[in-house]
């Protein structure tokens, strides 16, 4: 159930970025301008950590490398 609620559909360097970026904005509501938009970082970094989006799941785009099976 977990698999077709949250399936895993994000390139492992995408979600290095995503977790980056994310870590990146997050900060923002910390240091700098210190505005609660910084909070908007929240998505990314959970997208990020959990290797999947909502979105691609809705739209039914992935970027996750296909894995073959064993011939």
């Amino acid at each position: 159930m977990l698999k077709k609620l949250l399936p895993s559909n994000e390139h492992p360097i995408e979600r290095g970025v995503r977790v980056v970026l994310g870590v990146g904005i997050l900060s923002l509501a910390f240091v700098g301008p210190a505005t609660p938009w910084g909070y908007l970082g929240l998505v990314p970094l959970a997208t990020g950590l959990l290797g999947s989006c909502p979105l691609y799941t809705l739209f039914g785009v992935s970027t996750c490398p296909v894995q073959r099976p064993d011939a």
